[in-house]
């Protein structure tokens, strides 16, 4: 089979070493995580946020105070875009911009108690979907799944 061919249904470039099922493991993973990641997001509770806008309102709250270089940076984003995005999050009153606290040219980007608020009950709504659904599943399936999570951890950082 052409590496080409490979690509498009395997769903990735083959890498040396690779073999057809080690491809067909990644495309069906690659499928799976993607439309289980999809289903999470569609548990959002509101619907005028934008999916870069909640992504760069988490990151806030796990990372801490960021300048809005830093954001962009972590959320993989331009700059320019990132500016937009926060300008909304800050008319909503989800963050506030606060002095850098070493360079006072610059700003930094700290969640306002509406936002903490606001990702505390994203991240609360998005576990009870999830544990809801692993209540389908029978325990041989859950400790599977519980298996799973430091490799899938693993690649995650990979």
């Amino acid at each position: 089979m052409s590496q080409a061919r490979t690509s498009r249904e395997g769903g990735g470039t083959r890498h040396p070493g690779s073999d057809d099922t080690g491809d067909a493991l990644a495309g069906s993973l690659r499928i799976a995580v993607t439309r289980l990641a999809r289903r999470m997001r569609s548990e959002k509770s509101d619907d005028s946020m934008t999916l870069t806008q909640m992504s760069a309102l988490a990151t806030v709250a796990s990372a801490g105070p960021l300048s809005p270089t830093a954001l962009a940076e972590r959320e993989r984003v331009q700059p320019p875009s990132m500016t937009r995005v926060i300008a909304h999050l800050v008319e909503r009153g989800l963050v506030l911009r606060a002095p850098h606290p070493s360079d006072g040219r610059q700003v930094v980007i700290e969640l306002s108690p509406a936002g903490r608020d606001l990702v505390e009950d994203e991240r609360r709504r998005r576990t009870a979907w999830l544990a809801g659904a692993l209540e389908t599943l029978d325990e041989r399936e859950r400790e599977a799944l519980a298996s799973a999570v430091p490799l899938l951890e693993r690649l995650a950082r990979a």
